[in-house]
C-alpha cells in the first residue's frame, strides 16, 4: 500500500481537518464553537452603509416629491407707501355757547347811541325796511360791551336785507313772466309777491313785540348772516 504524505487530502474525508492539525501540530479547541444565547433581550446590529440607503429608498431615488416647494423670501415693494403713524390730535376748545338774553330790556342809557335800553332793542325790527337804517347805525355806535344790543342791530339788519332780496326776485319773476307767459303765470308771481311782502311785515311786528317782552329772538337761518354783521361792522371808537 502506497504511502500518504501530509499534503495527500481527500475532499471528501470527514476528518479530513483533524488530521491535518494533527501533521501541522495545532492544538484542537474542545470547546463549542458556537454558543447559544438564552433570555436576553434582542439588540440591534449596527447596519452598514448600504443596507441604510436599501431601507431608505426614497433618500436614493432619482426623483423626490418636494411637498413645500422652497420660495425665496419677498422684499417689498417699492410702491407701498411706508405706514406713518398718525398725528396726536391737537386739544380743540369747545366753543362757546351764545350768550342767552331771557330778562325784559331796561331802561338804562345804551352808551354810543343815548337811547334806552328797551327801545334800543326794537329799533331794528321796524317795518318798512326802516329797522334796516337803524339797526347799521347802532352797529356803527353801540360799543362791544352790549352784546345784546348788537345781537339785535345785526339780526334786524340781516333781516330786512333778506326781505329786501327775496322781494326783488320775486318782482324781476313777475316781469319776465308778463314779457314771455303772461296770463295766469304772471298773475301767480303777482300774488307771490304781495302776499310775501305782507307775510315779512307780519312778521317784524311779531319779533319786535317778542323783542320788547324780553325774549331771546334769534332766527336760525340767518345766524350766520347775523354774525357776520356783527363781527365785521366795528363801532365808532
Amino acid at each position: 500500500m502506497e504511502k500518504k504524505s501530509k499534503y495527500d487530502t481527500n475532499p471528501l474525508d470527514h476528518d479530513v481537518s483533524a488530521r491535518a492539525d494533527d501533521a501541522w501540530g495545532a492544538t484542537r479547541s474542545t470547546s463549542k464553537t458556537t454558543e447559544e444565547v438564552r433570555g436576553g433581550a434582542t439588540r440591534e446590529v449596527a447596519r452598514t452603509a448600504n443596507e441604510q440607503a436599501r431601507s431608505e429608498p426614497g433618500e436614493d431615488a432619482p426623483t423626490r416629491r418636494m411637498e413645500a416647494p422652497f420660495l425665496p423670501e419677498s422684499y417689498p415693494s417699492v410702491f407701498i407707501p411706508p405706514k406713518y403713524a398718525p398725528p396726536p390730535a391737537t386739544y380743540q376748545a369747545p366753543s362757546a355757547a351764545p350768550q342767552s338774553f331771557n330778562t325784559p330790556p331796561t331802561s338804562r342809557t345804551i352808551p354810543g347811541i343815548g337811547t334806552p335800553e328797551n327801545l334800543t332793542l326794537v329799533l331794528p325790527y321796524i317795518p318798512f325796511y326802516i329797522g334796516a337804517i337803524l339797526g347799521a347805525v347802532e352797529l356803527f355806535l353801540v360799543p362791544r360791551s352790549e352784546v345784546r344790543v348788537r345781537h339785535h342791530a345785526a339780526q334786524g339788519l340781516s333781516l330786512h336785507l333778506v326781505i329786501l332780496i327775496v322781494g326783488f326776485v320775486l318782482r324781476i319773476a313777475r316781469m319776465l313772466a308778463d314779457n314771455t307767459l303772461g296770463g295766469v303765470a304772471s298773475g301767480m308771481l303777482g300774488l307771490a309777491s304781495v302776499l310775501f311782502s305782507i307775510g315779512a311785515i307780519v312778521f317784524t311786528i311779531i319779533c319786535l313785540i317778542k323783542v320788547w317782552k324780553g325774549d331771546d329772538l334769534r332766527i336760525g337761518p340767518i345766524a350766520e348772516l347775523t354774525k357776520w354783521f356783527n363781527e365785521h361792522i366795528e363801532p365808532k371808537k
